[in-house]
């Protein structure tokens, strides 16, 4: 359960905005979607990263451990192709 969304949500735009640059760098971008309450964090993946076929390692290794390390309480990013457009 988050304590503070608020508070939780502007930590995950934070590290989404420090990992950016890597994914421009590759022609892709992510932008945050939704905070659930149990933790998980939606993300949308755009341009390179959606047909990239890696992309759900640089989800996991990459953006779920930047926003794990801003944000603790959460706990998995999810990117809205792989479940369902919100």
């Amino acid at each position: 359960m988050i304590a503070n969304k608020e508070e939780t949500i502007s930590k995950i735009k934070v590290a989404l905005a420090e990992i950016r640059p890597f994914l421009e760098s590759d022609g892709g971008d992510i932008s945050f979607v939704k905070l659930e309450k149990d933790g998980t964090v939606k993300v949308e993946l755009h341009g390179a990263c959606i047909g990239c076929s890696v992309n759900q390692m640089t989800l996991k290794s990459g953006v779920e451990m930047t926003v794990k390390k801003h944000a603790p309480e959460v706990t998995r990013v999810l990117e809205i192709s792989m479940i369902e457009k919100v």
